[in-house]
């Protein structure tokens, strides 16, 4: 029986010195304040990189808007020009044949 007493005596000398103990490490505590700052950096970072990024996004949608428009716009005066230029062609063939046609009379 008397080295149970002896063993609770210890025990609970054991408890009191371990309530006694501060756990907290001012270096850790310093360094998990450290990591908060960072992240909390970083997540700044991160919100203006997003930002920058969507502008970035809608800059390049918006160019890439305009420059199909001005493909379009150039397809569309090349059919002009091509189809202008088959006028003139059939125009000149009308005109060669009226100048046939005249000629046949005047002969």
């Amino acid at each position: 029986m008397n080295s149970i007493i002896e063993k609770e005596k210890k025990l609970s000398l054991a408890l009191a010195r371990l309530k006694k103990l501060n756990l907290k490490n001012p270096e850790l505590q310093s360094g998990i304040e450290d990591l908060n700052q960072k992240k909390n950096q970083l997540e700044i970072e991160k919100k203006e990189l997003e930002d920058k990024y969507m502008m970035l996004k809608e800059n390049y949608d918006g160019l890439s808007k305009k420059l199909d428009e001005m493909k379009n716009r150039e397809k569309l005066e090349e059919r002009k020009q091509i189809e202008f230029s088959e006028k003139i062609d059939e125009l000149n063939q009308e005109t060669d044949t009226l100048l046939e046609e005249i000629d046949k009379w005047q002969t």
